[in-house]
């Protein structure tokens, strides 16, 4: 395709190698065009047509790069953003954007001062879980919407040695690396909240890190929201409860994309974002004589090449992106109370 988005990552660990290029092979609107890597030469093996370069200021010096992806660690974002905007690229960030609202706030006032896109990558709104919870607060199903809990359930009870998520410095914790998928969501579904409260600890022995997080967050309507993200938690609970004044919506994180492209599965492929057997949603309801009733809600194919088809609508043709700049402060702002 003739005037593609030529595309540069910044790192080519596990969120670049996996998250990342094989989006850019599969879209016909994007060339997976460079890459840094420091010490380990290995893209050349999967992309051979790809520039390896060894520092960040030698990619963003190649003028034929339109777009670079930021995907390095979290308290580096707000940094090398900046000078990819500086030179005249447009940007896509992992989550969290930055490490604070003020970083991204600067970062969006450069970017329009220089004529770029600054893009936030939120690819879990494109999980299939997520979009079943969707599917069914936009159906009315559950009435008006009460108490909604999303949590994010994982057990890692022995610190990570020679990581840099580990390390207690800004932008780490379960709060920026899992958090900032949850509360994107909820801001995606809800809208910006009327106000929240926060309770973080460390509870892993020798943590450094804040690894349990339970968020409330109050909407209009009298609409309470919780959030738990842990790291112990061995028998994980449904990622999804939303009461309502018709009924209950249950749905586990079932969501398989990360799994199947770990498993060398490419976007492209047809069973790609299908979720297993059994893995339906449930809403449960109760009539007026006490009948229960439930009925299964299968999740639509997900697949996070809508991140990429979202980031090409808006560089190629002029439509607005999903995620907006409001969005992110919010989020940000929630994220760093």
């Amino acid at each position: 395709m003739k005037n593609t988005i030529k595309t540069g990552i910044l790192s080519f660990g596990m969120s670049g190698s996996l998250f990342h290029a094989p989006f850019l092979r599969c879209h016909s609107g994007f060339e997976f065009s460079a890459v840094v890597e420091r010490s380990k030469k290995k893209v050349c093996l999967d992309y051979q047509n790809v520039k390896s370069y060894n520092a960040i200021d030698e990619l963003l010096q190649d003028e034929s790069i339109e777009l670079v992806i930021v995907n390095t660690p979290n308290d580096t974002h707000f940094e090398f953003a900046l000078k990819a905007i500086k030179a005249n690229k447009h940007v896509l960030i992992d989550k969290p954007f930055t490490t604070t609202a003020a970083e991204a706030k600067q970062l969006f006032k450069v970017a329009k001062k220089k004529g770029v896109f600054l893009l936030p990558y939120q690819n879990r709104r494109y999980d299939s879980d997520f979009l079943s919870v969707k599917e069914v607060v936009e159906s009315g199903k559950l009435g008006n919407l009460v108490e909604v809990h999303f949590r994010y359930d994982r057990f890692r009870n022995a610190v990570v040695q020679n990581s840099w998520k580990e390390d207690p410095i800004p932008g780490n914790g379960v709060i920026y690396n899992l958090g900032a998928h949850v509360i994107d969501g909820i801001i995606s579904l809800f809208g910006i909240p009327l106000k929240w409260s926060k309770h973080a600890s460390s509870v892993r022995p020798n943590s450094q890190v804040n690894d349990y997080e339970h968020i409330h967050l109050q909407y209009p309507n009298n609409l309470q929201v919780f959030v738990t993200i842990s790291l112990l938690v061995a028998d994980p609970q449904p990622a999804f409860i939303l009461n309502g004044t018709l009924g209950t919506f249950k749905k586990n994180r079932t969501d398989v994309q990360e799994n199947q492209l770990n498993e060398g599965m490419q976007p492209d492929n047809s069973l790609f974002g299908i979720e297993l057997p059994e893995s339906e949603g449930i809403i449960t309801t109760i009539a007026a004589n006490g009948l229960k009733t439930q009925e299964k809600i299968t999740a639509p194919k997900a697949s996070y090449m809508n991140v990429f088809e979202d980031v090409y609508q808006t560089l190629r043709m002029g439509k607005g992106y999903p995620i907006t700049e409001e969005q992110i402060i919010a989020q940000l702002e929630i994220l760093e109370q």
